[in-house]
């Protein structure tokens, strides 16, 4: 652990010597010399600290896409940091290396890199935001905070990649300079009880405070044969994201075994279709298949049908909307759209 990355931790108070972390919903209540469930917060002699500030285990340069977003500067690159650390414990974690250790092991690892470096390396990359993500950003928050205040004063974008837990204080605190979030709604509540160790309510709460704070949101859902691919459970989150809003787009993954789910089979093609077909049913514009190449990747006008980004995994090979408009019909494209 570097010493550098030790700093005094936001969202908490006292409580009879212990620490009420209020940063997420887990809402831990940490004893003295003792760490919260994401194993990157600890009470030191009755003061909240977080230990990963700035302790990067991972920055690279990746497609916008990737994330996914599909609607937000298409195109472009995001310069892609995280830190050691998760409030979830999802059984099929694809990143469960850098998000668990901390709680499983104890140990946590990375390299001290300070805001202002992250913000010089995002530019002189040639990207157009910093993208807080790999694990869960909520839970280098002091850090994630930092660095996206320089990156909108050097003109930058930021956005996040998130399991939507952030609590109230904090998503509050990061809206004014996040211009993007894209938000696991992964199943309903007895798959995140049961799969995440937490709950489906305060995901739906943040994805709607962002969304009417502004924040530009796309949800990403991996379907997991057996745990969450019923029609129920597929309708039901496509029918709370319709009443949202039919703009924002979801994007439907394909799952891979991993982690603790290895035994679970991976996504077939026609789950994918099946859950395109719900999304639009439900009134949603934009719907996506991810993690299958060539299936559902482009975003076409929900009016004229006209392809307006066509795409080949992350590789953006066409984007002729102009103005947030479709040059065919003239329909409005919601996004957040760089000039073609």
């Amino acid at each position: 652990m570097v010493k550098e990355s030790t700093r005094a931790a936001q969202f908490w108070h006292k409580v009879d010597g212990d620490a009420q972390c209020i940063l997420c919903y887990q809402e831990c209540r940490i004893k003295p010399g003792k760490r919260g469930l994401c194993g990157v917060r600890e009470n030191q002699d009755g003061t909240l600290m977080t230990l990963v500030y700035g302790n990067l285990i991972a920055a690279n340069v990746d497609p916008i896409e990737k994330k996914p977003f599909y609607h937000f500067l298409p195109g472009s690159l995001a310069y892609s940091i995280a830190t050691m650390g998760c409030n979830f414990r999802c059984l099929h974690c694809q990143n469960a290396d850098i998000s668990q250790t901390p709680k499983e092991t104890g140990k946590i690892t990375g390299q001290y890199v300070p805001p202002g470096e992250v913000v010089a390396q995002a530019k002189d990359y040639g990207c157009q935001s910093i993208a807080y993500t790999y694990t869960e950003p909520t839970m280098f928050f002091e850090y994630a905070y930092d660095v996206a205040v320089l990156a909108k004063e050097s003109g930058l974008k930021n956005v996040f990649v998130s399991n939507g837990y952030t609590g109230e204080e904090a998503a509050k605190k990061i809206m004014p300079i996040l211009d993007a979030n894209n938000i696991d709604l992964k199943g309903d509540d007895e798959f995140y009880k049961r799969v995440c160790g937490a709950r489906l309510e305060p995901v739906k709460h943040n994805i709607e405070l962002m969304w009417d704070a502004g924040v530009w949101v796309e949800v990403t859902t991996l379907i997991i044969p057996g745990y969450n691919d019923s029609e129920e459970q597929l309708r039901g989150i496509a029918k709370f994201l319709a009443e949202v809003s039919p703009d924002m787009p979801w994007h439907v993954s394909g799952f891979y075994p991993m982690y603790k789910l290895k035994d679970a089979p991976s996504t077939g093609v026609e789950a994918l279709r099946r859950g395109v077909r719900i999304g639009h049913e439900a009134g949603l514009k934009y719907v996506y298949a991810g993690n299958i190449p060539g299936e559902e990747e482009d975003t076409k006008c929900p009016v004229c049908s006209e392809a307006l980004v066509e795409r080949s995994s992350y590789r953006v090979m066409k984007n002729s909307v102009v103005d947030g408009h479709c040059p065919e019909c003239g329909a409005a494209i919601a996004g957040r759209w760089s000039k073609p």
